[in-house]
């Protein structure tokens, strides 16, 4: 059975769109040249990537005088929130509560980053004790 084409953005796709977002409206040659500082990228490879990223919504080509700018169509936040989501899905079975513990439990948050969720936490009115009923701990 086929898998349906999804719209979230490849790794590679994801690169372009940090530097569309970062850089604003680019030309090809700009989106090379920001890929180039990372990685050798051949400008036919981008061009190609660049149509199906706008056949998938993500990307827009708009005609100026000299050329074509290339946008991203969506922020940076709704992509984001939505590769989250993907991840927290698939790794997590949806639960926020089990992907912050496997991050506790791991010890991959230190001191700082501790007291910013919790001052997160505090700034949205919870105090992470009001579990929603029906919700499971991890």
């Amino acid at each position: 059975m086929a898998r349906q084409p999804s719209d979230q953005p490849t790794d590679g796709e994801l690169e372009i769109l940090q530097l569309l977002w970062s850089q604003g409206p680019s030309p090809l040659a700009a989106i090379c040249e920001g890929l180039r500082r990372r990685r050798p990228v051949a400008t036919t490879t981008v061009s190609t990537m660049l149509k199906l990223m706008a056949e998938k919504g993500q990307v827009k080509r708009s005609k100026e005088t000299r050329g074509a700018l290339w946008s991203a169509r969506r922020s940076r936040r709704v992509t984001s929130r939505g590769l989250l989501h993907r991840f927290m899905d698939r790794a997590f079975g949806g639960s926020p509560s089990r992907m912050v513990a496997h991050l506790l439990e791991d010890g991959q948050l230190d001191d700082e980053e501790r007291q910013q969720i919790l001052r997160l936490l505090a700034e949205h009115g919870k105090d992470g004790d009001d579990e929603p009923a029906g919700r499971q701990q991890p």
